[in-house]
C-alpha cells in the first residue's frame, strides 16, 4: 500500500480536524526535540491559539504537509515588514517541522520546496532559514536543496539547561543551480 504526500498552503481557517492534526503533529515534534522554539509542548489551548494566530498575522503564510490526508508537519513563509525596504528582497522559512511518526516520506523536502516555490512567485530573491545544530537530518536536507550556511551562533538556543549552536542559511532564488555552487561562503 502506497502513501500519499501533499503540501497545502492554508489561507483562511483551519478545519477542526486539521487543527487537531496540526497540534498533535507539533506536540510530537516538540517532544522529539524538533520543536520550533518550544522545548516542552504548551497546553493544548495555547497551541490552538498559536496556529489560529499564524493565519491572521499579515505577511505570514502557513504550509502544511499531509501524509495520507493527515497533517504531519508544517512550515511558514514570512515576508519582511513593509517598512524594511533594505531587506525587501529576502523572506524567511521558519517554524518547520515534521512529526516523528511521519518522517522518511520526504515531507520536509516537499514543504521546503513549496515554500521556495511560493517565495519565487512572490518575487523574492533570497530565502533565509536557521536551524539548531542538533537537527542533522534537516541540515543535510537543506544543504542538498542548495541552501548555503553563512554563519553559526554558538548560543543559538538553550535546551535542558545547555546551550545549543545554530546555523544560518540562505538560498539565492535568482541563481541557477550552477551559480548556487559558485556563491561565496
Amino acid at each position: 500500500m502506497s502513501t500519499t504526500v501533499s503540501v497545502d498552503r492554508i489561507d483562511e481557517k483551519l478545519r477542526p480536524a486539521d487543527l487537531d492534526d496540526l497540534c498533535d503533529a507539533a506536540d510530537a515534534a516538540i517532544r522529539d526535540g524538533g520543536g520550533f522554539g518550544w522545548v516542552e509542548p504548551p497546553p493544548r489551548d495555547v497551541m490552538e491559539r498559536y496556529w489560529r494566530g499564524v493565519l491572521i498575522v499579515p505577511d505570514r503564510f502557513l504550509f502544511v504537509a499531509r501524509l495520507d490526508g493527515v497533517i504531519a508537519g508544517s512550515a511558514q513563509l514570512v515576508r519582511p515588514p513593509r517598512n524594511n525596504e533594505a531587506q525587501a528582497h529576502a523572506c524567511q522559512l521558519t517554524t518547520a517541522f515534521v512529526a516523528p511518526w511521519a518522517r522518511g516520506h520526504k515531507l520536509a523536502r516537499s514543504l521546503t520546496q513549496a515554500v521556495e516555490k511560493e517565495a519565487r512567485a512572490m518575487g523574492f530573491g533570497i530565502l533565509n532559514l536557521d536551524v539548531r545544530d542538533t537537527q542533522q537530518a534537516a541540515i543535510a536536507m537543506y544543504e542538498s536543496l542548495g541552501f548555503r550556511r553563512w554563519g553559526t551562533h554558538p548560543y543559538y538556543a538553550r535546551v535542558g539547561g545547555q546551550f545549543v549552536a545554530g546555523h544560518y542559511y540562505f538560498k539565492d532564488l535568482t541563481a541557477s543551480d550552477e551559480q548556487q555552487d559558485e556563491t561565496p561562503r
